[in-house]
């Protein structure tokens, strides 16, 4: 492990704000491995929430788990992962970053939403849907995902919250914000045969707020003792 953090015969680069693996591998920046517990989480469930705060590597790992997701064996040598996962395999991913948008009113948080989706759909070539509700049109693109791949679909959330962070100001606007994200999440529990994996992240909890209700399936690892060093470092692994 020390060989992969330090390199052999030369000096790595210390990452900052790097959310991207793909960079940090290629462009010979540390990268502390947490494959392991990517690999426990994949194989041990199938729907996940996390919350920490910002700046402490949620980012990277959900993208991590894209990486993985998706194949990319040449990422992931001499890591841990690297001779215990299936790479033949692969899996269409569908990664929403919802720090990606404007979300001060009803219609830009829709808007904001249905770009992120649309923005996937492009990318995976699929034939654009015209439905104007967002948890209709998050259905319609997983479906036409799997449809395209004939594999189930990998759905990685990141910042999940923050629709509702940027109206904490404004509790009226903030409920609104809820009520759209509520539905929005609840359209996963209704697409079960067609996910392989689900992981959502965000900064707060809100499950006072009902949040997830529709979405009462979710593994919540935020304080689970086996998932504390999921991001960050450790004394042993620095």
């Amino acid at each position: 492990m020390f060989e992969r953090i330090r390199g052999k015969n030369m000096l790595k680069k210390l990452p900052n704000g790097i959310q991207n693996l793909r960079e940090m591998i290629e462009d010979n920046y540390i990268y502390v491995d947490k494959t392991s517990i990517a690999h426990k989480l994949i194989n041990t469930g199938k729907y996940y929430f996390l919350s920490r705060p910002r700046r402490f590597g949620k980012s990277l790992f959900v993208d991590t788990l894209k990486e993985i997701f998706e194949g990319n064996k040449k990422l992931f040598q001499g890591l841990y992962i690297e001779d215990k996962w299936n790479w033949e395999k692969s899996f269409p991913v569908l990664k929403i970053d919802l720090t990606i948008g404007e979300y001060n009113s009803v219609e830009n948080i829709n808007e904001s939403i249905r770009y992120l989706l649309n923005k996937q759909a492009r990318f995976y070539q699929l034939e654009m849907i015209k439905t104007q509700l967002v948890s209709q049109l998050f259905t319609e693109v997983v479906n036409a995902m799997k449809t395209k791949f004939q594999q189930p679909v990998v759905i990685l959330i990141d910042e999940y919250d923050k629709p509702i962070l940027d109206n904490i100001s404004d509790p009226e606007m903030a409920l609104k914000a809820r009520n759209i994200l509520r539905n929005f999440y609840g359209a996963i529990k209704g697409m079960d045969n067609d996910i392989r994996f689900v992981f959502i992240t965000g900064v707060s909890k809100f499950s006072k707020t009902n949040l997830f209700s529709q979405l009462n399936n979710l593994t919540d690892i935020t304080i689970h003792p086996e998932y504390a060093t999921i991001t960050g470092y450790t004394q042993d692994e620095w």
